[in-house]
């Protein structure tokens, strides 16, 4: 069959159109099938090899006793929910993935809004991202710092306990207390009181030891013996240790301090009459009122001082190691939300504004649902990575701990190469993080055709 052109010619078909001729398949590209396939041949290998294969023997592996000799059934599968230690990572799978990605997912909006219209923003959204330029191990080391109990080397603690002392005077002298052979005995509740009343014109010798020398006060002196007083109490409250040796106890040497600010109260039938403070010399006057009473030295003044927060106890550990993932990720939620930030409609917004909206009402009303998309693919993400969180919890959780900490990832390195292994339950936990990522997946993969589609 012929085709007539524009001069009367006929033009011949196309040779694949022919009577007794084969047409050649090619693809959409114009390459031939047999060629894509040889290209994609090698890809198609290493993906069953590293990822096919894995998947299928996992799902053997799971159904396998401990020895891998004999049909476990469904037992492995039955100890996820039996066992104390992995129904704890189950959970603590949880707490991560409704956190983490939605504080990090927050954070990275709100950065991007606050710093699109100032100058030095751009800045603020490098010292953000930098986080993401470490590696997990290293941000665990960092955090595991950070979270020290001891103020003096945790950050986290050295703040906590400053703001505390701001508004909470500290202790003086913990861990204080007298000698068997010192007129003082214990009071009650942290106290020490004098075994004997004191009297007017006899002063009052209230010694200690057990005060750490970096605790005394900068500018304590020597401890001077108190004169009598005609009708008050006096006395000298003072550290009963001589360093290098040497002295005597009850007797205040030249070479011992006195405990300056050390609170000295009086007390008469169950009541404080008196109360006062020692000198830089240990030395203290009390007014006639407490002739006759017995001399206390309050809990207060042996107080321990507040240590700070644990944060890597077994009920903060999580929030602290969640804390720890949020500082590395939410400079990538931010980058990304920005990023559709910037392609947003600028005269949509600014119409918003001219009809009266405030800036709270743009936000919540055109960028936030403009962002819709945006802010999906970071939380599906984020989701997605914290199921498989390992590194900040093996690094970050003390060996005491870690078990409060424990997640999926971990427990199935735990369960797979710890010192009973078991690589039945390993198996096991990796299918079901296997199951707990594909919806996350197939939710990926239709919002991904739904864009594709608009």
């Amino acid at each position: 069959m012929t085709t007539a052109t524009a001069g009367g010619a006929q033009a011949a078909p196309p040779a694949d159109k022919r009577p007794g001729t084969t047409r050649t398949r090619r693809s959409v590209t114009g390459t031939r099938r047999a060629v894509a396939a040889a290209f994609l041949l090698p890809a198609l290998v290493l993906l069953g090899a590293l990822v096919v294969y894995p998947i299928v023997y996992s799902v053997y592996r799971s159904f396998l006793d401990q020895a891998g000799t004999g049909f476990a059934g469904l037992d492995n599968y039955k100890a996820l929910f039996t066992d104390d230690t992995i129904r704890t990572a189950v959970k603590n799978n949880a707490v991560w993935v409704v956190l983490a990605p939605t504080v990090s997912t927050a954070l990275g909006l709100i950065f991007a809004v606050l710093t699109e219209r100032i100058r030095w923003g751009t800045a603020f959204k490098l010292i953000v991202f930098m986080p993401m330029a470490i590696s997990m191990l290293a941000a665990g080391i960092i955090f595991r710092l950070v979270y020290e109990q001891a103020p003096e080397r945790g950050v986290a603690n050295a703040v906590v306990v400053g703001v505390h002392d701001s508004f909470a005077e500290s202790s003086g002298f913990p861990k204080a207390h007298p000698l068997p052979v010192h007129p003082l005995k214990a009071g009650g509740g942290g106290s020490f009181v004098t075994k004997e009343p004191v009297r007017a014109g006899e002063p009052a010798r209230l010694p200690l030891v057990g005060v750490v020398p970096s605790k005394m006060p900068g500018d304590a002196v020597s401890a001077k013996t108190a004169a009598p007083s005609g009708d008050g109490i006096t006395g000298t409250a003072w550290l009963d240790f001589t360093k290098g040796g040497g002295g005597k106890p009850n007797v205040v040497d030249p070479a011992e301090l006195g405990l300056k600010g050390i609170t000295v109260e009086a007390v008469k039938d169950g009541e404080v009459v008196a109360r006062t403070t020692a000198g830089a010399d240990g030395v203290f006057t009390l007014p006639a009122s407490a002739d006759g009473a017995v001399l206390r030295l309050p809990a207060d003044n042996f107080r321990e001082p507040y240590n700070g927060v644990d944060w890597l106890g077994p009920s903060l550990v999580t929030p602290g190691i969640i804390g720890s993932y949020v500082w590395m990720w939410a400079g990538f939620a931010m980058v990304l939300i920005a990023a559709g930030l910037a392609g947003l409609p600028r005269e949509l917004l600014e119409a918003a504004r001219v009809d009266g909206a405030n800036e709270w009402q743009v936000f919540r009303r055109i960028t936030v649902p403009m962002l819709a998309p945006v802010l999906a693919v970071v939380l599906v993400t984020l989701m997605i990575n914290v199921l498989k969180i390992f590194d900040l919890v093996f690094i970050i959780a003390p060996g005491s701990s870690q078990d409060d900490a424990n997640v999926l990832a971990l427990q199935l390195y735990r369960s797979s190469f710890g010192t009973d292994a078991d690589l039945g339950v390993g198996s096991a936990i990796a299918v079901l993080l296997l199951l707990l990522v594909i919806p996350v997946m197939l939710f990926n993969v239709r919002r991904i055709r739904k864009e594709g589609r608009r």
